[in-house]
């Protein structure tokens, strides 16, 4: 747990209600978070690697990375981020709509963290935000952020 700051989420989606729902739920979940979104993988590892227009951002405590989207896809991000020694101790989950089995073991021999499928339901969305929320940042000991300023 993380209680001396906010804790630091990247929310790599590009469906506009999705980012919406999962704002809603963090915000509902009464933890101190900030979400720093972006819409695509290519911007993601922009954002990770602090270059260009993130330089200044602070390292995320987590990423929450969606599969499917233009650009650059949540499957080259882990690829990317599986490669980078200075990227790969960063937690990713993926929180996508494919629950698709192809998908799930592709990501995991990619080193993910989780895999969420996304639900359908608002409600249930919300209660897996909240569910998730629990279990990151209540119980799981995350690794120590370094070099990210925050």
């Amino acid at each position: 747990m993380i209680s001396d700051r906010p804790v630091h989420i990247l929310l790599v989606e590009d469906n506009a209600d999705d980012v919406f729902l999962t704002r809603q739920g963090f915000e509902r979940s009464g933890l101190d978070v900030v979400i720093h979104h972006v819409e695509n993988g290519e911007l993601c590892l922009d954002f990770l690697r602090k270059s260009g227009a993130f330089a200044d951002v602070p390292r995320p405590d987590l990423v929450l990375l969606d599969l499917n989207m233009p650009i650059m896809g949540g499957r080259e991000v882990m690829a990317e981020i599986v490669e980078d020694e200075s990227l790969r101790q960063i937690p990713v989950v993926i929180l996508t709509t494919s629950d698709a089995e192809a998908d799930v073991l592709e990501m995991y021999k990619l080193r993910c963290s989780s895999y969420i499928t996304k639900p359908i339901d608002f409600k249930d969305f919300q209660r897996i935000i909240a569910e998730f929320s629990t279990y990151w940042f209540d119980i799981v000991k995350l690794p120590p952020v370094h070099g990210s300023g925050a």
